[in-house]
């Protein structure tokens, strides 16, 4: 594939200007903050087993996120955090119960509304980092301009603007992540779900893609619902913590994250935050 210019990679024969994009991203921003924007009612995900029983992977599931709030999932492996959130991003259907987004039921089928971020990169590797970003553009009534403002944007708030161009085998993984989550807020979903994002980064790099994520949260104030196991993390980003327990999946504890909005890597080393980090770990290592 010859190489392209942002400009040129997308083409429109219309002159029209697009409306400015600083008007249309996120303009849910005054939702009134007592409604959820995300609500989990009864959820639960059961499996038929061999002698008619039935694997209980997730039960009674109940949860609410509300308007520009980064909530964290923790839990020990194999109690049911992927499920929970592939139920929610309406790539598995739940056996009972349903999932609302500003109200409205959701349950069981994909939507805009919901960008998803996995732990693989998912990348199209025959696709610039560009032409990745708009992927989903494509689908939607905008005009190549539009397409075209849209993903200088959200290459801009991720940095890597000058990157456009490049294949994602040129990249690193960090960097390829900053892809993945620029392709998933490019379609303006009410809520950024997040599959362990950072775990297959090693320390240093996932402590940068921890700064640059809450810095990218406070940029858009995007809802975000991430899972992980690793407890240091969801402390650090989230403003409250949902803890499950295993077999069958069931939200054991909620806990508020009583810190500062903005943080940086040395609160990790403060008396509160390994209070916090106390509380979330015993409260994992009495589910066992």
């Amino acid at each position: 594939m010859n190489d392209h210019t942002l400009d040129s990679i997308f083409y429109d024969e219309s002159a029209a200007s697009a409306e400015p994009l600083s008007q249309r991203i996120y303009a849910d921003r005054s939702s009134p903050h007592h409604l959820p924007k995300l609500e989990v009612k009864n959820v639960a995900k059961f499996y038929p087993v061999r002698g008619g029983q039935q694997l209980i992977a997730v039960e009674d599931i109940n949860l609410k996120i509300f308007p520009r709030e980064f909530v964290c999932l923790v839990g020990a492996s194999g109690c049911g955090k992927s499920t929970l959130l592939n139920i929610i991003a309406g790539l598995l259907p739940p056996s009972t119960g349903e999932v609302l987004v500003d109200g409205k039921s959701v349950t069981g089928r994909p939507g805009s509304d919901r960008g998803v971020v996995f732990q693989g990169y998912t990348l199209y590797p025959w696709l610039t980092v560009a032409q990745n970003v708009a992927f989903g553009l494509q689908f939607q009534q905008m005009t190549k301009i539009e397409q075209r403002e849209q993903v200088r944007y959200f290459l801009n708030v991720v940095g890597l603007e000058k990157f456009a161009n490049s294949y994602p085998k040129q990249l690193s993984g960090g960097m390829k992540q900053r892809v993945a989550i620029a392709r998933a807020l490019a379609n303006e979903p009410t809520v950024l779900l997040m599959d362990e994002p950072f775990g297959a980064l090693d320390a240093q790099t996932k402590e940068q893609m921890q700064e640059f994520l809450l810095e990218l949260w406070g940029k858009t104030h995007v809802t975000v619902l991430m899972i992980t196991h690793d407890v240091e993390e969801a402390i650090y980003l989230s403003q409250r913590i949902y803890v499950l327990s295993s077999h069958p999946g069931c939200i054991k504890r909620e806990i508020p994250i009583c810190l500062p909005e903005h943080r940086t890597l040395d609160i990790k080393l403060t008396p509160e935050f390994i209070e916090i980090k106390r509380q979330v770990l015993q409260t994992i290592r009495h589910d066992h």
